[in-house]
């Protein structure tokens, strides 16, 4: 028994902040963005704006993809670092908004690498026999954990929503998941500030992301090279034998130095991170779906999905889609 992906469906906010837009609220310019991350521009979620919202969306647009029906749907997973509450869960209220009833539904929080955790989560109901068609979403407002006065991470993120539906197949869908964390490594990458942990903090509304920039960009190199090698290991697959690579969009330098990794042309390689910047969770998703409506990513090829984030965390999904 296999989980296969059969629709995908993204979403964006209509708001767009480019570069030049930031010149005006930091100091920075659209030259040093694109230069060292290569984003030109990302979607910005109004005030009130919710993920849920965005989640509601993308996963609509991935229930149409897939000729499924909302009553054929029996498990809810999405990944998400920005949920609309502490609780209950934005799975909970995108299955309310859904009109779905009874199915298990719940979030995976992995940040940068949500997605992937959802993926590896969903696959594995799948394969257990617990589910059969499972709606995976990765969805942020990364611009609501955002110090808008730091111009080493305001220039960064962007929100945005993808979903997949995943249905048991007996043909070859996802062929392994491969996840990873490790906590030692928390003050790199972070928001320092939580319900039990300096709450004034969250109340005062400076609960904002944090990163060392410089230490978190070599690690996720050197991370991602090492997945790379696990993920073809366990497959006994070769570098050649992978189409396309659908890479987490933080950084366009650590995208090529995946690829360069793989040995893969950029020609291969999905980029959506000049469009829309990091959008967490959502960014794998995004990009997959891009992918796909752009007509490159063609049914039975090989898909190497991968990702790094805050934890650290960090997950491959290889799979023929």
């Amino acid at each position: 028994m296999y989980s296969r992906v059969i629709g995908t469906g993204g979403y964006l906010p209509e708001k767009i902040l480019t570069n030049h837009d930031l010149e005006h609220i930091v100091d920075t310019s659209d030259e040093w963005i694109t230069e060292r991350t290569g984003i030109k521009k990302r979607h910005i979620a109004e005030d009130d704006q919710t993920t849920c919202d965005l989640a509601e969306q993308a996963a609509l647009r991935a229930i149409e993809a897939s000729g499924k029906t909302t009553d054929e749907i029996d498990l809810i997973v999405v990944a998400t670092t920005t949920a609309d509450k502490i609780f209950p869960s934005v799975a909970c209220l995108l299955q309310q908004r859904l009109n779905i009833h009874g199915c298990a539904a719940f979030d995976v929080q992995a940040v940068c690498t949500g997605f992937i955790y959802a993926m590896g989560v969903a696959d594995n109901f799948i394969k257990a026999g617990s589910a059969k068609c499972a709606l995976v979403v990765g969805a942020e407002t990364m611009s609501k954990i955002i110090d808008w006065s730091d111009r080493n991470t305001c220039v960064l993120f962007g929100d945005g929503a993808g979903a997949v539906i995943l249905e048991a197949s007996d043909e070859p869908g996802v062929l392994s998941t491969h996840l990873h964390a490790d906590g030692q490594f928390e003050k790199l990458l972070h928001v320092p500030a939580g319900v039990s942990h300096d709450r004034q903090k969250l109340l005062d509304g400076e609960a904002h992301l944090q990163m060392r920039g410089a230490e978190v960009f070599k690690m996720a190199v050197t991370t991602l090279g090492r997945i790379v090698d696990e993920t073809l290991e366990a497959n006994n697959m070769k570098k050649s034998d992978i189409d396309w690579l659908v890479p987490h969009q933080a950084n366009i330098r650590i995208i090529q130095a995946t690829a360069r990794k793989l040995h893969m042309n950029m020609d291969h390689v999905v980029v959506t991170v000049d469009e829309q910047g990091n959008t967490s969770a959502a960014s794998v998703p995004l990009a997959l779906d891009t992918a796909v409506r752009e007509g490159k990513i063609q049914k039975g090829q090989t898909v190497l999905m991968e990702a790094f984030g805050g934890g650290f965390t960090w997950g491959s999904v290889l799979m023929k889609y």
